[in-house]
């Protein structure tokens, strides 16, 4: 069964799906995180079920990140999301350090991918239907400069200033 509940955040109103999960925190496995107006976010479909007590977890965890309490986050992900390649570099992202950045090209070298990869490896980064908690934010262009994230420039921007911001308090 596809679970829905939707959260406020510094970014707007998140909307976070799930699937029943008996190992999950709350009985809940986490398959997507979407902002307002996100490139290829996810919308409520007929059939989902509204259960704001089935993502209390996540709820609260995202609620402390944003607050300044918290710097990671221990949900479960629903399983089966994503290709071989995907999950490579979902799993790259979700090492990026709180607080630092990372170049696409930097993603593509740690899953040991070519040079020549850093297109598919931003692709893949697009992708990721877990914004925020799988922190595709702390990627950044090779010249430091802020590119590609599905829930806009400033978005990012105000998630990477928040973790400087928290990082050097």
């Amino acid at each position: 069964m596809t679970l829905y509940t939707t959260t406020d955040s510094p970014l707007g109103a998140l909307l976070l799906v799930g699937e029943e999960s008996a190992t999950a925190p709350g009985g809940t496995a986490l398959a997507s995180l979407s902002v307002p107006g996100q490139k290829g976010g996810v919308a409520v479909q007929d059939g989902w079920t509204r259960d704001d007590g089935a993502f209390a977890t996540i709820a609260a965890e995202l609620r402390a990140y944003f607050e300044g309490s918290r710097t990671g986050f221990s949900v479960e992900y629903a399983a089966g999301r994503g290709t071989d390649f995907q999950r490579r570099v979902w799993r790259a992202l979700e090492a990026i350090p709180y607080g630092t950045t990372l170049s696409y090209g930097e993603i593509a070298a740690r899953i040991g991918a070519s040079r020549m990869a850093v297109r598919s490896v931003g692709t893949a980064i697009g992708a990721n239907p877990l914004l925020v908690v799988r922190p595709c934010h702390r990627v950044i262009g090779a010249s430091g400069a802020l590119s590609g994230y599905a829930g806009g420039l400033e978005r990012k921007r105000l998630l990477l200033d928040l973790e400087n911001g928290r990082r050097a308090a």
